[in-house]
C-alpha cells in the first residue's frame, strides 16, 4: 500500500509539471536546464513582475524527476514559501531547506552540501531586496565545487538588470520576468543577461499555471 502510494505521488509530481511547463524547443534546453546548468555558477534576477522564484521550482522539479537531490538555502527574509512550493509539484519531503541568517553563512552552506558530492543542485535564496554581497573567495569555491561534482549553483537576487552581478565569476545571468496574465496562467520570460557559454541576449517565454502565491 505504501509502494502504491509513492508511485501516485510521483505520477502526481509528473502531471503536475506537464501543467506548469511549455515543451521547450531543444535549442532552449540546451541554454537553460538543469543539464545547461551542471557545472556553473548562475545568477537569476529580476526587479518588478519577478517571476525568478517560479523559475527556479521548476529547476528543483527537473531535478527531482531526475532523481537529483535539491537543496534550498535561504536567508530569513528569503522568498521560500512551503505550501506555495508543494502546491507547484515539489516534494518536500526530498527537499532539503537551510536557513541562514547572512549571505556568508549561506555561502559556506552551499559548499558544505556541495562537497557532500550528494546534490545535483543547490539553489541559494538571496531574495527579499537589499544588496548582496558574496566574496570571491566563497564564489570561487563554489564554481570548483560545481564543476568538480557536476551540479549546478543557482542564486537568486532581486536587482535592476542593469545592476551588477554577484561576480565575475558568474557563468550565467538571467532575469525572470512575469510578463502577461492569461485566464489559466500566466506568461514567464527568461532573458540572458550575461552567459559565458552562448553569449548573451538570448531569451524564452514560458506559459506557466502555478499557486495563487505565485
Amino acid at each position: 500500500m505504501l509502494a502504491k502510494a509513492k508511485g501516485s505521488a510521483a505520477t502526481a509530481r509528473v502531471a503536475r509539471l506537464d501543467e506548469l511547463l511549455t515543451p521547450a524547443p531543444s535549442i532552449e534546453r540546451e541554454r537553460w536546464g538543469l543539464d545547461a546548468l551542471r557545472g556553473r555558477l548562475v545568477e537569476l534576477s529580476a526587479c518588478g513582475a519577478t517571476a525568478t522564484l517560479t523559475t527556479s521550482i521548476e529547476l528543483v522539479l527537473e531535478a527531482q524527476l531526475a532523481a537529483e537531490p535539491v537543496a534550498w538555502v535561504a536567508l530569513g527574509n528569503g522568498t521560500f514559501y512551503p505550501p506555495d512550493v508543494a502546491d507547484s509539484g515539489v516534494d518536500l519531503a526530498a527537499l532539503v531547506v537551510v536557513r541562514v541568517v547572512d549571505t556568508t553563512t549561506a555561502a559556506r552552506a552551499a559548499e558544505r552540501l556541495l562537497r557532500s558530492g550528494a546534490f545535483g543542485l543547490v539553489v541559494l535564496d538571496f531574495g527579499g531586496g537589499g544588496v548582496v554581497e558574496v566574496s570571491m573567495a566563497h564564489l570561487g569555491r563554489l564554481v570548483k565545487l560545481a564543476q568538480a561534482h557536476d551540479a549546478a549553483v543557482v542564486c537568486l537576487t532581486e536587482k535592476a538588470s542593469d545592476a551588477a552581478s554577484l561576480g565575475s565569476l558568474v557563468s550565467l545571468r538571467a532575469e525572470a520576468l512575469r510578463v502577461r496574465d492569461r485566464d489559466r496562467g500566466y506568461d514567464v520570460t527568461l532573458r540572458a543577461l550575461k552567459d559565458k557559454r552562448r553569449g548573451p541576449g538570448w531569451s524564452r517565454t514560458t506559459t506557466l499555471r502555478g499557486p495563487a502565491g505565485f
